[in-house]
């Protein structure tokens, strides 16, 4: 047992001894390793410097002393002048209190000008970071808007005209034909009652389109102004009673043509009675298939399977009902303007049937 361990015990002091020879090459591996040099005291700089130590004397190797208790150059614990200071150019800052109590008066010193007298070139590389690209678009919008004479596409007209938001809802832990079905309910249906569906809906993933439709009825409102006209209406009324009698009257018959129902027929075959023009619709509902997740699921014999969680997300298109008014009103025109561009026949287009191929005689 004794000799095992002083065998590992010199196979360690090797280790050792080859570690400091490769980082000290000027001293060899045996002097190293050597019991005098081993047990030598640690030797002062001057005497290891000084020109009196014989040329084949073997220097001895100490590292140096470690300093404990204290924190190196630069650290940022350490507290004082010799810590180094990194500032740009200008003043070094300084805490709010103290730049106040320095101020005459008491005041606190503001070296940024006022918002009117900035200037807006500063800032021009983050407004407009691509100038060149910028530049080639406005020509292009030039141009175009001088070949059409300043008259807008229908589009265009449309989009100024009407009001519109798409919104997409982040990504609920249910699968794409799970969260199919509840689309294709809520699509065509005013946004209350959605709301209302996905309130007493028993499906799992009802209660997150829920809060995903208040959300976006809310940013539709805040962000597009949409959902507002007998809000508007009430505001002008209640503007109106205090004013003059002609203005009384003029605002009672505005209120009138907003509030007056319109029935029309959809696409689908069903009738429907719109109150607000301004109200909002879900006009497109659809599914968004997201990234699965994982799961381990434990098995017989020892066995993990794992489970591959689907994620799927809603996107919903909000339109005004006042749009929907006018894509009935130009179905029902391209329907009159078929029927009056067909020929008039006396007899009804229909198969002759009832017909022999012999005489009857």
């Amino acid at each position: 047992m004794a000799a095992a361990c002083a065998a590992f015990a010199s196979r360690q002091w090797a280790r050792t001894g080859m570690f400091y020879a490769t980082r000290l090459p000027q001293i060899s591996r045996r002097g190293f390793l050597s019991s005098p040099f081993l047990n030598a005291t640690e030797t002062p700089t001057s005497s290891i410097d000084s020109s009196d130590a014989q040329p084949g004397a073997k220097v001895p190797f100490r590292p140096p002393p470690i300093k404990r208790g204290s924190l190196a150059s630069g650290s940022i614990f350490a507290d004082g002048e010799d810590v180094p200071k990194f500032t740009t150019e200008g003043r070094t800052p300084r805490r709010r209190a103290e730049a106040a109590q320095a101020a005459p008066g008491g005041a606190a010193e503001s070296d940024s000008p006022p918002l009117s007298e900035r200037d807006t070139a500063n800032m021009e590389r983050t407004l407009n970071p691509f100038p060149n690209r910028r530049a080639r678009w406005q020509r292009k919008m030039i141009i175009r808007t001088v070949h059409r004479r300043g008259r807008l596409t229908r589009r265009e007209q449309i989009m100024q005209s009407e009001r519109e938001l798409q919104s997409k809802s982040h990504w609920f832990k249910t699968s794409v034909k799970k969260l199919m079905h509840l689309a294709r309910q809520i699509a065509g249906k005013n946004i209350d009652e959605a709301i209302l569906q996905m309130r007493f809906s028993k499906k799992k993933a009802a209660k997150d389109i829920k809060a995903f439709l208040l959300q976006a009825k809310n940013e539709a409102i805040v962000s597009r102004g949409m959902g507002l006209g007998q809000a508007k209406v009430q505001a002008t009324l209640s503007e109106a009673a205090e004013g003059t009698e002609q203005t009384q009257t003029t605002a009672l018959a505005a209120s009138t043509d907003t509030a007056k129902p319109v029935e029309m027929k959809l696409k689908d075959g069903k009738y429907h009675v719109v109150t607000d023009p301004t109200s909002i619709y879900i006009d497109q509902a659809w599914v968004n298939r997201g990234p699965f997740g994982k799961e381990l699921s434990p098995r017989g014999r020892g066995n993990t399977h794992i489970l591959r969680l689907p994620y799927t997300s809603i996107s919903l298109v909000l339109k005004e009902e006042k749009t929907r008014i006018r894509e009935w009103q130009e179905r029902e025109e391209k329907n009159i303007r078929l029927r009056k561009k067909k020929v008039w026949r006396q007899l009804p287009d229909r198969h002759v049937t009832t017909r022999n191929q012999y005489y009857a005689w």
